[in-house]
């Protein structure tokens, strides 16, 4: 298979607290991945490196088989990494196609009628259509969800990184969004997706990793890795032996 991402060895901290302790994994063109993990385990940071708005103190990390560690964010974006983050910071006095258009122009450097096409793809994919002209300030938080979607399909990736878009929704409105995200998986993006609410992130995923103090622990099918004894005691709080 080929590989559309692969970090290798990436290591960073601050002071004594470390994000990347030798972080190494590969991607598959087409793969869904799940990264989970506690809190302050580096997940984000681990995004931060791909997306270049952080460089690690060592290692690096190769998109589509080239070395990208030196590239900058903007110009990776333009190759086809996207994002959405954990807290979504819509620009507000926009309307919520304002704000798609600005990923489309930006990051997928198109405009005009394609520009405004790719804009209206993505808002009805992403159930946004009927709220296209309303300002992203009044979204609810399932909105503000969906539109930190729209805006990384905006940018036109071939890689979605996700991070934790599920987090704080109702069960319906998390079933909405796995049936989403596996459409856009369907069109062949590949999809890094970190997550706290481990049911929605099974209902995608090929493959899972767990990240802890920055490491990767272990790595593979979804079903084996939760049953896992250390992934319990650390990512469950499952103590050993019990």
């Amino acid at each position: 298979m080929t590989a559309v991402l692969e970090l290798k060895d990436l290591s960073k901290s601050y002071g004594a607290i470390v994000v990347a302790d030798q972080l190494s994994y590969t991607l598959n063109d087409g793969e869904a991945l799940g990264v989970i993990g506690p809190n302050g385990a580096g997940k984000t940071s681990m995004f931060n490196f791909i997306t270049g708005t952080v460089r690690p103190a060592s290692g690096e990390v190769f998109y589509k088989g080239q070395s990208i560690t030196t590239l900058s964010a903007a110009k990776r974006c333009r190759a086809g990494i996207a994002r959405s983050f954990q807290i979504p910071q819509p620009f507000g006095g926009m309307s919520v196609f304002e704000n798609v258009l600005v990923a489309a122009t930006q990051g997928a450097a198109e405009s005009g009628h394609r520009a405004n096409e790719l804009c209206l793809d993505n808002l009805e994919r992403t159930g946004l259509m009927e709220r296209a002209n309303a300002p992203a300030a009044g979204l609810t938080l399932l909105e503000r969800k969906q539109l930190e979607l729209a805006r990384a399909l905006g940018a036109k990736p071939s890689l979605l990184l996700l991070d934790e878009i599920a987090g704080g929704l109702t069960e319906q409105e998390c079933q909405s969004l796995i049936a989403t995200i596996n459409d856009v998986r369907a069109s062949g993006v590949s999809i890094i997706w970190i997550e706290h609410v481990v049911h929605a992130l099974l209902a995608v995923v090929d493959r899972l990793i767990v990240i802890d103090f920055g490491r990767k622990i272990a790595e593979g099918q979804p079903d084996k890795i939760m049953a896992s004894r250390e992934v319990q005691e650390i990512y469950l709080g499952i103590e050993a032996g019990v």
